[in-house]
C-alpha cells in the first residue's frame, strides 16, 4: 500500500514537473512571439484580477501610467511635479485635487536644478527648510560618473540602468525632470524616444507610475495649447498613457492653467472650455500651485488686435535694422521664431 502511494506521489511530482517545464517553455516561447495572442475572454478574466488604478493626480495621471508633463521654460513644470510627489509620498492630495493612493515610495530624478537651487526653493532663504516626506527620493547625475565603453553618455547609460535602480529602491513612483536634457540634437532625440519605449515597459512589468517632464518650445501664447507643442517630437505623446500642459495666463504673471491633452482611464474633462486654474504662490516655505477655479482656456491667451499688429509690426522693423536675429527679434517680442520668420515675409522685409 505505501509503495503504491509512493508510486503514486512521484508521479505527482513528475506530472507536476512536467507541467512546469512545459509552463516555462511556453513563456520562453510567447517571448520570441511579436503578439500576444489570447482569446478576449481570457484577457479579460487576466484583467479582473488585476486592481482598478487609483488616481495621483485628480483625473490627469493615474496609478501604473506613463504621463508626460510639458510646459515653457519658467511656467512651473518642476514645483508642480516636486508638489505631485510629496503628495503621492505622504498620502495627502493637493487641496482641491484628488489622490485616492496610499501613500507610496516617489523617486525623482532631478536634472534641473542643484541640491542649493533646490534648498532654496523649500526654505526661507535657507532657513526653516520644509521638511518632506521620507518616501520622498531625490537624484541627480552623478558629475564624478565613469562610465562604460559601450555606452555613449550619461543619458545612454541611465536608460539601460534605470530598471535596476527603480528595483533597489522599491520605487513605485517615478518622475523624470526632465526630458529635454536628452533633446539637444537629432542623436539625443532618438535617446528619449528609447527612454520613452523602457519607461513603458518598466511601467508595465513592474507596475510603477512615471511622470516625464517635457518642454515646449517658444509658441504663439494666442493659441491654445496642444500635443503639437510637445518639444522635439509629437512621437512621444505615443508612448504615453496620459498627458497635460501647464500655460501661463494672461491674467496674472503668477496665474497658470492645467489642460488635459491626452488620457486612456477616464473621459476628457480638463479640455480648452474647463481648463484648471491655479495661482503660483510660496506658503511659508513651500512653492506651489494653489487651486483657484475652473475656467476657458479662451480667456487666459493672449488677445491680438489690430493695433497691437502693427505696433508689433512696427517694433519688429526696427529690431531688424538695428541688426537683431529673428530669433533674438522672437525672444524679445514672446512670439515664436517661425512666426516672426512668416511675418516678415508677408512684409517683405
Amino acid at each position: 500500500m505505501n509503495s503504491k502511494n509512493n508510486t503514486n506521489t512521484i508521479k505527482h511530482i513528475i506530472q507536476s514537473d512536467i507541467q512546469s517545464l512545459e509552463t516555462d517553455l511556453i513563456k520562453k516561447e510567447s517571448a520570441k512571439e511579436c503578439l500576444i495572442i489570447k482569446p478576449v475572454n481570457v484577457w479579460m478574466d487576466e484583467a479582473k484580477n488585476r486592481p482598478i488604478p487609483n488616481m495621483l493626480f485628480s483625473e490627469l495621471w493615474y496609478e501604473n501610467e506613463v504621463c508626460i508633463l510639458y510646459a515653457d521654460t519658467n511656467v512651473g513644470k518642476s514645483i508642480l511635479a516636486v508638489q505631485i510627489a510629496q503628495s503621492i509620498s505622504s498620502g495627502v492630495p493637493i487641496k482641491n485635487f484628488k489622490l485616492e493612493a496610499q501613500p507610496q515610495k516617489v523617486l525623482y530624478l532631478d536634472f534641473e536644478l542643484s541640491d542649493k537651487q533646490f534648498e532654496k526653493r523649500y526654505s526661507i532663504d535657507y532657513k526653516d527648510h520644509f521638511i518632506f516626506h521620507s518616501n520622498f527620493l531625490r537624484a541627480e547625475i552623478n558629475p564624478m560618473l565613469d562610465i562604460p565603453k559601450p555606452y555613449k553618455g550619461p543619458e545612454d547609460y541611465l536608460i539601460a540602468k534605470l530598471n535596476g535602480i527603480i528595483e533597489k529602491h522599491k520605487a513605485k513612483v517615478v518622475i523624470i525632470d526632465n526630458l529635454t536634457f536628452l533633446q539637444n540634437d537629432n542623436e539625443k532625440a532618438k535617446n528619449a524616444l528609447e527612454l520613452m519605449k523602457q519607461l513603458k515597459i518598466i511601467s508595465k512589468q513592474q507596475n510603477v507610475s512615471v511622470m516625464v517632464l517635457a518642454h515646449t518650445p517658444k509658441r504663439d501664447e494666442s493659441k491654445a495649447i496642444s500635443v503639437n507643442d510637445l518639444a522635439g517630437s509629437k512621437m512621444l505623446s505615443n508612448f504615453c498613457d496620459s498627458a497635460f500642459a501647464i500655460g501661463k495666463s494672461t491674467e496674472d504673471p503668477n496665474s497658470r492653467y492645467l489642460k488635459q491633452i491626452k488620457q486612456r482611464n477616464t473621459e476628457h474633462l480638463y479640455h480648452t472650455n474647463n481648463v484648471i486654474i491655479c495661482l503660483l504662490e510660496k506658503d511659508y516655505n513651500f512653492l506651489g500651485f494653489r487651486f483657484r477655479f475652473f475656467d476657458s482656456e479662451s480667456n487666459h491667451l493672449r488677445q491680438i488686435t489690430t493695433n497691437t499688429l502693427e505696433d508689433r509690426d512696427a517694433e519688429m522693423i526696427s529690431l531688424v535694422k538695428e541688426g537683431l536675429s529673428k530669433v533674438a527679434i522672437a525672444d524679445k517680442l514672446n512670439v515664436s521664431e517661425g512666426a516672426i520668420r512668416k511675418r516678415l515675409k508677408k512684409l517683405a522685409i
